[in-house]
């Protein structure tokens, strides 16, 4: 969706050490949570996405992108099904 490589490059390496906003940052701090540890997700950390100038609207979009792709790539594993060469081809 970008065309900044290093931008991509510096997410890809550790989104946390990369130049985003501190919204950005607070968006993929929840995102990892809730990938790595659902249970432990408590308002407090849609609090801190409301305080990152986050809509209820949008948080919940946040929460849903993050759930489906966690949903998503379960059933691919599960399933066995393996990535075309998308991810690898330039655009």
């Amino acid at each position: 969706m970008t065309r900044d490589d290093k931008l991509v490059e510096a997410l890809s390496a550790d989104y946390r050490q990369a130049e985003i906003s501190p919204a950005d940052r607070a968006a993929l701090d929840y995102a990892v949570k809730l990938t790595l540890a659902p249970a432990s997700i408590k308002p407090a950390d849609v609090e801190i996405l409301r305080q990152a100038g986050f809509s209820d609207a949008a948080i919940l979009d946040i929460c849903q992108v993050t759930a489906y792709f966690a949903f998503v790539n379960r059933l691919a594993d599960g399933l066995g099904v393996e990535l075309e060469g998308y991810w690898n081809e330039s655009p």
